[in-house]
């Protein structure tokens, strides 16, 4: 079972920074932000007034307009997300796949917030008979992927993963392991998100866990600067299409990377903070690197959970010296985040796509908006400037509420 190889031959994104992979990628190189003032809602009486939406977004570019009004904007995102990968793996083509054998694992760490609040102020002015019968499905997180086997046909394992921020990196992971314990041939995985709303800000918010720069929100995600003081919120969906090699190649499909380990754990410590000792989060570097029969010096780049919160960044850094050891000082490492905003259970397949990127493309993005050095943050961050650099091997690390760590590690594909 181990034995049998993963690949990725498919991405899609919707994003702040762009509307698919490559106005993602360029957007990346270009250190474009995608963060602005909210326009969503009247944000005026919130602390932070900030967010990193995702802009120019026409859902009946993808479906028709009734259909659009049934679902949430994070299922919109997934679908988006989902035909741009689908199209670059081949999979649109008739026949080119049997339903059976493919399946479909994207997640969301909330689900349909935006959906909730609007049917929530409907039932609270308008009484509970003009509750939408759309009310349930609109919400749920797991509906997702139920849209998308819908709306592909695929008829093999399909669900929901909900982990917070590390759902899309656990999304991901557990697909290749359906793929290697031969439960499908091809699966679609990663993350979709829409909380850039009320209810969402508002609770972050009273946690005080967003950044506040409201008068420079270009600059409000600082990953690893010592001025660093939130995270900012981000929305979108990031999905990949992960298949046999075997599978693959049948179909001549053009294989972009390699999926090769995946590591995931909890902290067992706080609902919202992470270790402060990074055990967990090291551990599952090291898992992923036991699956793939990497050693930590094997790793070329690393791209970070790098919140811009001030617990993360510093315990993350933690974790890459407990688990990389000395290789973690020579380690090239990027936090997208400064320019992307954190897309919850969206970042996961977002920053997977990103590695993908950095492999073909022989460039690292950077951490935007360092400007401070943080002694607790001492490792190479790639700030402000785009490396350009071989990279056989880049893992992704994300970490959620709750506890969860998840890790994924892609490589270069070579026959």
């Amino acid at each position: 079972m181990k034995d049998k190889r993963v690949v990725i031959t498919g991405t899609g994104i919707i994003s702040s920074i762009g509307n698919s992979t490559e106005e993602f990628w360029k957007s990346l190189m270009e250190v474009k932000s995608g963060i602005g003032p909210i326009t969503n809602f009247d944000a005026t009486e919130f602390r932070t007034k900030i967010a990193a939406e995702v802009k120019d977004f026409d859902p009946t570019q993808y479906m028709p307009k009734k259909e659009a009004r049934k679902l949430d904007p994070f299922c919109q995102f997934a679908i988006a997300a989902s035909d741009e990968a689908i199209a670059q793996a081949g999979l649109d083509q008739e026949g080119s796949f049997d339903p059976e054998r493919v399946g479909v694992l994207v997640g969301s760490g909330i689900g349909g917030m935006r959906a909730l609040e609007n049917l929530s102020k409907t039932m609270l002015s308008r009484g509970p008979g003009r509750v939408s019968p759309f009310t349930v499905p609109m919400m749920i997180g797991d509906m997702a992927a139920g849209n998308l086997s819908i709306r592909y046909g695929f008829k093999g394992p399909n669900f929901g993963v909900v982990s917070a921020c590390a759902t899309g990196t656990h999304s991901i992971g557990e697909a290749m392991w359906m793929i290697k314990r031969g439960d499908a041939d091809i699966m679609l995985a990663g993350g979709a998100e829409a909380c850039v709303s009320e209810q969402g800000m508002a609770g972050f918010c009273a946690m005080k866990a967003m950044s506040e720069r409201n008068d420079d929100p270009q600059n409000a995600s600082r990953p690893f600067d010592k001025d660093r003081d939130g995270f900012v919120m981000a929305e979108g969906a990031g999905v990949l299409v992960l298949e046999s090699l075997e599978n693959a190649e049948k179909r001549g499909a053009t294989i972009l990377a390699e999926l090769v380990g995946y590591g995931a754990t909890g902290d067992a410590g706080h609902i919202t903070a992470p270790d402060e000792n990074g055990t967990g989060a090291a551990k599952a570097m090291t898992i992923a690197l036991e699956h793939a029969g990497l050693k930590p010096e094997d790793v070329d780049y690393y791209n970070a959970h790098g919140t811009s919160t001030p617990l993360n960044d510093k315990f993350e850094t933690k974790a890459l010296k407990r688990a990389f050891g000395e290789h973690a000082y020579k380690l090239a490492i990027s936090s997208t985040k400064g320019l992307t905003g954190h897309g919850l259970g969206a970042a996961g397949g977002l920053e997977t796509i990103a590695c993908v990127k950095v492999i073909n493309e022989g460039m690292v993005p950077c951490t935007a908006n360092y400007q401070t050095p943080d002694e607790d943050c001492d490792l190479d961050i790639i700030p402000n400037t785009p490396r350009k650099m071989e990279v056989n091997v880049a893992m992704n690390m994300n970490l959620g509420f709750g506890g969860h760590n998840g890790a994924v590690i892609v490589k270069k594909f070579v026959k």
